[in-house]
């Protein structure tokens, strides 16, 4: 039996996280400028599997888009799980990141993911929707929604608990 294969390839940009921006810029406004290609470049993990650059972020608020596709397939030939964490993970460590005051980074200390269906390759678009819901001044927790953009259908809902930490210099 002849198993049909696919190459997949792709281009992405270096990670470049601007340690001098942060320390000078709130989260919100150093997200912003990342966005806006004034600084750093996108994540890779976007084009790794899909994700697109946060088409909106607000104080304690952010959405990310992403497309299933045949490279992110489990053993059964539905979506892997992980693509919904992750998807839920960058929702929901951008939300806390809008929150840090400049100087301040995150790191997840928790993360709690609930599939509600299976997702197929073919499923369309779907969108992260993250939420904090408390900012302390060393934890901060959020939630977040991964819904069918085309169908409305809620695929996984998560929540996060994060470190708040001062980020070094140099």
């Amino acid at each position: 039996m002849s198993l049909q294969t696919k190459t997949r390839s792709y281009d992405y940009p270096m990670p470049a996280f601007d340690g001098a921006a942060a320390m000078q810029m709130s989260g919100l406004e150093y997200l912003q400028a990342l966005t806006g290609g004034r600084i750093g470049a996108e994540p890779s993990i976007g084009p790794t599997i899909g994700m697109h650059i946060p088409h909106e972020l607000g104080e304690g608020h952010a959405v990310v888009d992403a497309t299933p596709s045949d490279y992110v397939l489990n053993p059964m030939g539905g979506v892997h799980g992980g693509f919904a964490a992750t998807v839920l993970d960058s929702a929901l460590g951008l939300s806390i990141h809008t929150t840090l005051q400049a100087g301040e980074g995150f790191s997840t200390a928790e993360l709690k993911v609930n599939y509600t269906r299976p997702m197929r390759p073919d499923a369309g678009r779907m969108r992260a929707t993250g939420t904090v819901i408390h900012r302390g001044r060393q934890m901060a927790t959020a939630e977040a929604r991964l819904v069918g953009v085309e169908d409305g259908k809620l695929y996984a809902h998560a929540s996060t608990t994060c470190f708040i930490f001062p980020l070094r210099k140099g």
